[in-house]
């Protein structure tokens, strides 16, 4: 049996993954927002081992959150489930100077990656959206575009595969790989989403501990335990080697090879 870290899990599909995953008899993880929502998530697993608590939209957040992880041992793996939507009609900044969007769906993962202690396996939750736009790395904090709250979301989600892609590939001792859940009815999805729910969240849980040879690979991408093909610009060696040193230096924190 694994212990896993699944970020961004006081609801939706992170508590879903969370739940089915102990129900298989894994020890899971949590991390929520801030104490109210640790609550929720206790009560949607009240037998997880901890939950985290830390807002990852902030540097000193998302550090915070990777000490706190540290400080519960090494995870066999960790599920990249925290993030947000598509919906905010202008480029909200944190108090980092960055983008809402890009902070907590890539820079949060970046700097987890880069500082929780090594797991066996990563898993990174992308969307179908990631498709259908350009990294525009020269561009990520949205300085010289009119803002897109679509698109922002959608780059987003295409840099977190860039990083999934990339730790896999400098990375051989840990299984990376990024999946998208399809469009389904959680609070981000909105209640017309026409995808299958109780498929969403199966995928992550899988890939986080399944036995199965089909999920013990790297650097591959997935949609309902099934092999897909990303956005090509995603397997651009140059392209992932860039956007690290981006996140680097916005971050201050390097990912370690």
């Amino acid at each position: 049996m694994s212990r896993i870290l699944i970020t961004g899990s006081s609801e939706g599909l992170g508590l879903m993954a969370g739940q089915l995953l102990a129900e298989e008899g894994h020890t899971v993880a949590l991390h929520a927002r801030n104490a109210e929502r640790a609550k929720t998530a206790r009560k949607g697993l009240s037998g997880a081992e901890d939950v985290i608590e830390g807002d990852v939209s902030t540097i000193a957040g998302a550090r915070s959150v990777a000490e706190q992880a540290n400080a519960l041992g090494t995870f066999d793996a960790v599920i990249h489930n925290v993030g947000v939507g598509y919906r905010e009609p202008r480029c909200v900044e944190t108090e980092d100077g960055l983008p809402h969007v890009f902070a907590i769906n890539v820079i949060a993962p970046y700097i987890l990656t880069a500082l929780i202690k090594r797991p066996k396996r990563l898993v990174y939750l992308s969307s179908g959206l990631h498709h259908h736009v350009e990294p525009h790395l020269d561009d990520v904090l949205w300085r010289r575009r009119r803002w897109s709250g679509m698109e922002a979301y959608s780059e987003s989600k295409l840099h977190d595969v860039l990083l999934a892609f990339a730790v896999a590939r400098k990375y051989s001792d840990v299984l990376s790989n990024a999946l998208e859940p399809g469009w389904v009815a959680t609070r981000m999805g909105g209640a017309g989403a026409p995808d299958d729910l109780d498929e969403a969240h199966r995928t992550q849980a899988w890939l986080a501990a399944s036995d199965d040879p089909a999920a013990q690979v790297s650097g591959q991408y997935f949609y309902h335990m099934a092999p897909l093909d990303p956005n090509p610009l995603a397997k651009d060696a140059v392209l992932q080697d860039q956007f690290l040193e981006i996140c680097h230096r916005l971050t201050g924190v390097q990912l370690p090879y």
